[in-house]
C-alpha cells in the first residue's frame, strides 16, 4: 500500500460539519459591511516578495522568520505567499489608480500564509477578513472603523471583547521615542531576553510587545510614546477618544500597543479576548499613511484592520452558536425503469421552485431508501414508482412529522410542498 499522503502541517481542512458556521460567519460579514458602504476586493494569493519586505520591514519577524518564499523555477522571480493583506490591497489600489475617483472602502477576505508553530487559534495557513479605508485623513474613520467592529461582535454574539487603543505618532516623533527607549533599555541590557537583545538597536519598539513575563517588570519603568507625540498626532488621538466616547464604546489606553508590522502610524487598535489564552487578539488594526507611497504611490492617508475567521469561530463555537441547517427539503426515492426516468423531471423541477433536493444514487429497494431519506435529515419524501411516473406524480410523505402520504401532480408538488 503506498504511503497515505496528509495535510501539510497547520494546513486545515475544513469539514463540512464546520463549514455551515463558516458560511454563517461569512454572510454575516457581507451583510455587515454593505451597510458600511464597504465593497469587496479579490487579489492573488502570491505576490512578489518585495512588496512584503518594503511594507512590513524587513526587521519584523514575519519577514525574517515566517514568510513562505520561493523563486519561481520558469522565470527566476522572487514570490511569496500573501502572509497579510494590506500590502496586497494597496499594490492593487495604485496598480489600478483606484483612488483617482476618490477616497475608497474596501474589504477582502481569504487564506493567508506564516511559517509558525501551530497551535489554536494560530495557523500556518488561517484565513482573515481585511477591512481599508483609503484617501481618508481624520480621526472620523478610525473611529468608524472601531465602532463598526463593535457592532459585529453583536452581531456574532461574542460578548466580553475589549478594545485596547494608543498611537504611535508621526515618524519624526516615533524617531524622538526610539531614540529614548534604546537608553532606557540599554540599561538593563543583562537582563534582557535574547529576543530583546536582537530587536535592541533594530525594532525597539516592538520589545514594548513582548509577552515574556521576565521582560514586564522592565517595561512597566520604560518612557511613553504618548509623552513625545507631536502635535497633530495628539490633537487626532484626542478627537478618535472623544468620538469613541460620544458613541458609547469603552476603550483602554495601552501604552505598550505597537502593532508587529513597520507601516503604522498615529491610531493602533486591537479587540482582545481572554477565552483564547496566549492568543486574545482577534480583530487589530490602526493608520498607515506612508504606506501608500512606500509601495510606489501617489502619497495618501488610509487606515484599516484584520481580523482572524478562526479564533472568531472558536469565540461563537465556544458562545453556543450553530451554522445555517444545511438538510436538504426533499429526499427523491425511486424504483422501476419509467421512475428512473422520471426521478431527474422531478427533482429539477423542484429545485426550480427554490427547494433543496436530493435525488438518490445507487440503487436500493424502497425501504433501504427510505432509510437514507430519513438520515439526510430531509423535511420530505417524494417518492416515486413506475405507477406515479406513468401518471406524471409523485407521492409525498413527510418525515419529521405524522401525516398521511398524498400523491399528487408533478406541477402541484411544489406549492403543496410550501403549504404543509
Amino acid at each position: 500500500m503506498p504511503e497515505t499522503i496528509r495535510a501539510v502541517r497547520g494546513m486545515n481542512d475544513i469539514l463540512p460539519d464546520e463549514s455551515s458556521l463558516w458560511e454563517l460567519f461569512e454572510d454575516t460579514i457581507r451583510t455587515w459591511l454593505a451597510g458600511y458602504g464597504y465593497r469587496n476586493l479579490r487579489t492573488p494569493i502570491v505576490e512578489q516578495t518585495d512588496l512584503f519586505v518594503r511594507s512590513i520591514g524587513e526587521v519584523t519577524d514575519i519577514v525574517e522568520k515566517e514568510m513562505y518564499t520561493f523563486v519561481d523555477q520558469l522565470n527566476g522571480e522572487n514570490l511569496t505567499l500573501r502572509p497579510e493583506g494590506t500590502a496586497s490591497c494597496v499594490r492593487a489600489v495604485i496598480e489600478h489608480n483606484l483612488l483617482y475617483s476618490g477616497p475608497q472602502r474596501l474589504y477582502y477576505s481569504g487564506p493567508m500564509f506564516r511559517h509558525e508553530r501551530p497551535q489554536k487559534g494560530r495557523y500556518r495557513q488561517f484565513h482573515q477578513v481585511g477591512v481599508e479605508a483609503l484617501g481618508f485623513a481624520g480621526p472620523d474613520i478610525d473611529a468608524e472603523l472601531i465602532i463598526m467592529c463593535a457592532r459585529l461582535w453583536r452581531l456574532l454574539g461574542i460578548p466580553d471583547v475589549r478594545l485596547e487603543i494608543s498611537t504611535l505618532g508621526s515618524t519624526e516623533s516615533r524617531s524622538i521615542y526610539r531614540s529614548r527607549l534604546i537608553s532606557y533599555l540599554e540599561k538593563f541590557y543583562g537582563d534582557l531576553d535574547e529576543d530583546a537583545r536582537r530587536r535592541l538597536k533594530t525594532n525597539p519598539l516592538r520589545i514594548l510587545d513582548s509577552k515574556n513575563p521576565a521582560m514586564h517588570e522592565i517595561l512597566a519603568g520604560a518612557p511613553r510614546l504618548l509623552d513625545d507625540l507631536d502635535e497633530d498626532s495628539l490633537a487626532h488621538f484626542e478627537a478618535l477618544q472623544a468620538i469613541l466616547r460620544s458613541q458609547g464604546i469603552n476603550f483602554e489606553i495601552n501604552n505598550r500597543l505597537v502593532r508587529g508590522l513597520d507601516y503604522y502610524n498615529r491610531t493602533v487598535f486591537e479587540w482582545v479576548t481572554d477565552k483564547l489564552g496566549a492568543q486574545g487578539t482577534i480583530c487589530a488594526g490602526g493608520r498607515y499613511d506612508g504606506l501608500i507611497a512606500q509601495i510606489g504611490g501617489k502619497p495618501a492617508p488610509a487606515c484599516g484592520f484584520a481580523m482572524g475567521i478562526e479564533r472568531i469561530l472558536a469565540l461563537m463555537d465556544e458562545n453556543g452558536t450553530v451554522g445555517a441547517h444545511t438538510a436538504p427539503d426533499v429526499y427523491v426515492v425511486h424504483q422501476g425503469e419509467v421512475a428512473a426516468r422520471f426521478c431527474w423531471k422531478v427533482a429539477e423541477t423542484l429545485r426550480d421552485s427554490g427547494f433543496k433536493v436530493i435525488l438518490h444514487s445507487g440503487g436500493g429497494n424502497f425501504k433501504a431508501q427510505m432509510k437514507k431519506a430519513d438520515a439526510s435529515g430531509a423535511r420530505f419524501a417524494a417518492i416515486i414508482g413506475d405507477d406515479e411516473a406513468e401518471a406524471g406524480q409523485i407521492s409525498i410523505k413527510s418525515l419529521r412529522e405524522a401525516a398521511e402520504q398524498v400523491r399528487v401532480d408533478l406541477a402541484r408538488a411544489a406549492a403543496l410542498l410550501g403549504n404543509i
